[in-house]
């Protein structure tokens, strides 16, 4: 009976980490969408193109950007991945499935050494969905 519990204990932990997973990618979703509508008003309040860069601001309002992120599940981690104007590929962060380390990408295939961020962990959880950056930044902050 303690084995079963054990591994329902373990299956909602992965259950956990994987929806903390999509909620980090709705937050590096928005970081991109509040950088791009910042640098369109930029433009835009210098007089150029202004039509064209207030209706790439209405775009992206409703929810339209370059940038998308997705999650890859392997044996181990969920890698999840940055998608850029449709077609461009790249590793921003693998987390682990089991124990929700956040860790940055050595490579497409392996995670760097030295966990970054759990998110098992309520506090490490809400400084990385409050700090989540679209470029990662926020990878090399601790």
């Amino acid at each position: 009976m303690t084995a079963t519990l054990q591994s329902q204990a373990q299956q909602s932990i992965a259950e956990n980490v994987y929806h903390h997973a999509l909620a980090l990618i709705e937050a590096l979703k928005d970081n991109y969408r509040q950088y791009a509508i910042r640098g369109h008003h930029r433009f835009a309040e210098r007089g150029e193109s202004v039509e064209y860069h207030l209706r790439c601001i209405d775009e992206l309002k409703n929810g339209k950007t370059d940038v998308d992120y997705e999650i890859e599940t392997g044996k181990k981690y969920h890698k999840v991945i940055m998608i850029t104007s449709g077609f461009s590929r790249s590793v921003h962060c693998f987390i682990d499935k089991q124990t929700g380390e956040v860790y940055k990408s050595a490579s497409w295939k392996s995670p760097a050494k030295g966990v970054r961020y759990d998110l098992r962990l309520i506090a490490d959880r809400e400084w990385l969905l409050e700090n989540a950056d679209w470029s990662g930044g926020y990878l090399y902050a601790k």
